[in-house]
Parts: structure tokens; C-alpha cells; sequence
């Protein structure tokens, strides 16, 4: 079911080829997300309902579902289902409240006064899917994250199938404190966020996971309003000595591995034995799994175990990886976090499986992919913020500096950059 490579050099060819690997857009995709975008751009509402029946199913009375049907649909939830998220909630609130930024201001004995000023975009959408792959954590992920951030407005969009908004959606919408929700999905949706329409306002930045459509329109509309990243297909590297459990190891990487064909699930150890049994492992526990069919053929396609030498080697395997998920499961985990430079999230010892950070621990999920880990970091506060410095020199401030910023500009060819400071120096 899955390979096992017997040393590094054969492992890193393997990885270096999963780099590779990605969803390519086809043309008839590109095609087809750009022309959706146009009507949206031109018709509003019109093509976003015309788009909302074709791909969807049906189109809801109104695109804008109002706080009382929300909480209608919220009551329809399991109760011990909405208690959890808003335990999740809270985890994700306290974690996300430690990266907040305060503006800052300097004066000098001078009188210069330098200074950077902090505050959250204007308005922001979040896209949420909402059919067969509902996600109510991505919600929380990404929408508690702009809210500490100070974002004025957090518009949601997702899918009605149907008609008939997912309840659990609704129910984490109001649990993360989502302003305004429009039941509309895919490219359509994206566009009608990016550019506004009648009854859509138009936002400043789009984030939130989508199929290949939605990731495309994310694409190209990135100019138009900013987005959070292109994902590529999910993907987890677990570290492990040979203390490491093969039955908790096969468990994580299909935890992974279910979420699609496309993704990837690696093992690194130093021990034969434990790759050997977490094979068996994998063949056993799939076989009880709902989706077995998808585990299966990503395992087979992009998983693989690796065997090292030594967990150093195995170590500098994984920072060339820069995978999204990384596992440590050794016998003391902690004395590997510092060695590890490239990943998205890190989840040490035998009892931090990689769902704990999907749902419930309070670190975001929203990860780089793809090895972009080695310079993309995860959702943040920091990416619903925006920053603005500012200056304040006296006349005798720019007079003492002034010939240095002559020099520099006349350096460069720019002389009315020179004359805009040399007019002052003349007053």
C-alpha cells in the first residue's frame, strides 16, 4: 500500500519529486473561472444567482441570510457539537490574542518623531464550503483571527445546496462573530466578493479554502483585492524514533491522506521494524475508514516511508521537505523544535496528533503547502492588518541631514529628489 525507500538519498529524490507535484489547471478551468468572473464583474447578483442554480441547485429567496435564520439553524445542531466549538473558539481566540501588534511611536532629543501605525483592514471575506465538505473549523480559523485583528467587517460566503444553508456553518459563524453571511459558493462567489455588487459589498481581502475553481478565481483575482495563499493538496511528515507507536503513526497519516487523492502522507524513522509495522498498520485501519477509497489511492500515489540513519538525518530531510504538518514522535520531542526551520505547524510527542491542530488547540490551520513552508508562515493576525509608518523631522533635524540625503539621491540620478531637500536648505 504504501513504499518504503531504504535510505535518504532515494527518500529525497522522492521528495523533491512531491514538490513538484500539484494541481494543474487545466485550460478549460482557467477558461471557464474567467468567463464566470466577467458576468460577475458585469451582472452582480444576476449572474451570481444564474451560477447559484446551475452549480448549486437552487438559489435561496434572498443571497443574504439574516442573524434570525442563523440562529434558527444553529438550535437545529447537536448541542454537545456546538459546545465543542466553542471550546475550539475559545482556544483559537486566547492563542490568536498573543500575536496581536500595537502601533508605536518614537521621539528623539532631536525632535524627530518616527512611528508605525497598526490597524485592521477595512473588510473581509471568507469563503466556507458548504456542500459535501462542510467545514465549520475553517470558519473559526479564519474568521477569529480577523476579528482580534480589529477587521471592521467579516463578510462569509458559502454554498446553499439546494437552497438550504449547512447549520453547522451557520453555528460557527455566530460562535466566531461573522457579520454578514451570503449563501452563494465557487468562482461566482469569489468574484462577487472581489468586486461587489447590489447587495455583496465589495472586500479587501478573500480567504478560506474552495475546490480547483475557487482557488483559480482566487488566482486571478489576486491584484484586485489581496488573498491569503494558492494551497496545494494536503500533506503531513511525521518524524519518529523507534519509541514511536506504528498504530498512532498509520492513524495520523491517514488523517491526511483522507482529505484527498492529491495528498501526501511521508514517514521518516530510524527504525525497519517501525516502518515495516506502520505499513501493516495502514492496511489494516483503512480498511474500517469511510473513505478508504480516497486513503488509499493517496497513499499509494504520494505516500511514502523513509528510513534514516539517524533522526539528525531525518531532521534535515524534513527542513528540505518544508512540509505543512510535521509530527515529532520520539522519545523527547521537545529537544527537536529548535532543529526545525521549514513547517507549517508542529505537533510534538505521542499525543499531539495533527486534528488536534485542525480543530481544537488553538494554532491556525490555515498552513503553507507545497514546501512554501521554507517562507510562507500560517493565517495570523498579521495577515488581516495593515501598516503604515510615519515621519516627523523639525527644520534643524533636516538640515543636519540633508546633505547625506542629497548625496544619496544625486547617487542615484534622481535629481529632484536632491532639489526637494535642497529648496529647504536654501529657506
Amino acid at each position: 500500500m504504501i513504499q518504503i525507500f531504504s535510505n535518504a538519498v532515494e527518500g529525497r529524490c522522492y521528495l523533491e519529486q512531491l514538490k513538484q507535484r500539484s494541481r494543474e489547471t487545466g485550460k478549460e478551468v482557467e477558461a471557464a473561472v474567467s468567463q464566470i468572473i466577467e458576468k460577475v464583474r458585469v451582472k452582480g447578483d444576476e449572474a451570481v444567482r444564474e451560477y447559484s442554480l446551475r452549480f448549486d441547485g437552487g438559489v435561496p429567496e434572498q443571497l443574504e441570510i439574516g442573524r434570525e435564520e442563523m440562529e434558527r439553524l444553529s438550535n437545529t445542531c447537536d448541542p454537545d457539537f456546538l459546545a465543542a466549538l466553542r471550546r475550539a473558539a475559545k482556544n483559537i481566540s486566547e492563542f490568536h490574542a498573543r500575536q496581536k501588534q500595537q502601533s508605536w511611536l518614537e521621539t528623539r532629543e532631536d525632535g524627530v518623531i518616527l512611528g508605525q501605525r497598526i490597524r485592521g483592514l477595512e473588510r473581509v471575506g471568507i469563503y466556507v464550503p458548504g456542500g459535501t465538505a462542510a467545514y465549520p473549523s475553517s470558519v473559526l480559523m479564519n474568521a477569529i483571527p480577523a476579528k482580534i485583528a480589529g477587521v471592521r467587517e467579516i463578510v462569509m460566503a458559502t454554498p446553499a445546496k439546494n437552497g438550504i444553508p449547512n447549520p453547522d456553518i451557520m453555528a460557527a459563524a455566530l460562535v466566531a462573530g461573522v457579520d454578514r453571511v451570503f449563501l452563494m459558493g465557487g468562482a461566482q462567489a469569489v468574484a462577487a466578493l472581489a468586486f461587489g455588487t447590489n447587495s455583496i459589498p465589495k472586500v479587501d481581502k478573500i480567504v478560506g479554502p474552495g475546490n480547483i475553481f475557487v482557488a483559480t478565481a482566487k488566482k486571478q483575482l489576486y491584484g484586485t483585492v489581496d488573498i491569503d495563499m494558492i494551497a496545494g493538496p494536503s500533506e503531513i511528515l511525521v518524524l519518529a524514533d523507534e519509541t514511536a507507536n506504528p498504530v498512532y503513526l498509520a492513524a495520523d497519516l491517514m488523517s491526511q491522506a483522507e482529505h484527498d487523492v492529491m495528498a501526501s502522507a511521508i514517514l521518516l524513522t530510524t527504525s525497519v521494524a517501525l516502518a515495516e509495522q506502520t505499513a501493516a498498520e495502514l492496511e489494516r485501519q483503512s480498511a474500517g475508514l469511510s473513505r478508504n477509497e480516497i486513503i488509499s489511492r493517496s497513499i499509494r500515489d504520494f505516500g511514502a516511508v523513509i528510513v534514516c540513519e539517524s533522526m539528525a538525518e531525518a531532521v534535515a530531510l524534513a527542513n528540505e521537505a518544508a512540509p505543512e504538518h510535521l509530527e515529532v514522535c520520539a522519545a523527547n520531542p521537545m529537544e527537536y523544535i529548535g532543529r526545525i526551520n521549514n513547517a507549517g505547524s508542529v505537533f510534538l510527542g505521542n499525543y499531539a496528533p495533527e486534528p488536534l491542530g485542525d480543530y481544537y488547540a488553538g494554532p491556525n490551520h490555515v498552513l503553507p503547502t507545497s514546501g512554501t513552508a521554507r517562507f510562507f508562515s500560517p493565517l495570523s493576525v498579521d495577515s488581516f492588518i495593515k501598516k503604515s509608518s510615519f515621519i516627523y523631522y523639525t527644520k534643524e533635524a533636516l538640515q543636519a541631514a540633508g546633505d547625506d540625503i542629497v548625496r544619496l539621491a544625486e547617487a542615484e540620478g534622481l535629481t529632484a529628489h536632491a532639489n526637494s531637500i535642497r529648496v529647504r536648505q536654501k529657506d
